[in-house]
């Protein structure tokens, strides 16, 4: 950190956004912000372990998106004060807070010590990143919180 970004970390960025833009991973992102929920690494692997379905396609879609994004910032490809910036990977948070409380048992239970850990990485490897990462948990918790009182009625 500290370097200012360039013109071709710029380039990646809008490149990224463009990606974003699809309409199958708009609705993947979509879904992986507001409708899944997983509490459990056994929720998460329900739909993992699903090929075929909608909900899988979007779970791969969406993961792999931001881990490609993430890993180019660790491999020094992408300017880390750029893509850290909310409206660059804001997103990227939200997905990576819902796998973070069960992270470890999902690794062991997939066999894959790597999942998500480009994204792992570029979160905790700054002190922003990972008082973000605290920030959304908690917003994530406030959601399911106002949603389970919604359903009660």
């Amino acid at each position: 950190m500290g370097k200012k970004a360039s013109a071709k970390d710029a380039e990646i960025i809008l490149k990224l956004y463009e990606l974003r833009r699809d309409p199958e991973l708009r609705k993947a992102r979509n879904w992986w912000l507001w409708e899944f929920s997983p509490l459990t690494a056994d929720d998460f692997l329900k739909v993992a372990y699903a090929p075929g379905t909608q909900e899988n396609n979007w779970l791969r879609q969406a993961s792999s998106y931001w881990g490609m994004a993430a890993a180019l910032v660790n491999q020094g490809m992408l300017d880390e004060d750029l893509f850290l910036r909310p409206a660059c990977s804001g997103e990227m948070f939200f997905i990576f807070a819902k796998v973070y409380p069960f992270l470890e048992d999902l690794r062991k239970k997939l066999g894959d010590p790597e999942t998500f850990r480009d994204v792992e990485k570029v979160v905790m490897n700054t002190k922003w990143g990972r008082e973000r990462l605290k920030f959304i948990l908690k917003r994530i918790e406030t959601m399911r919180e106002k949603k389970a009182q919604e359903a009660k009625g």
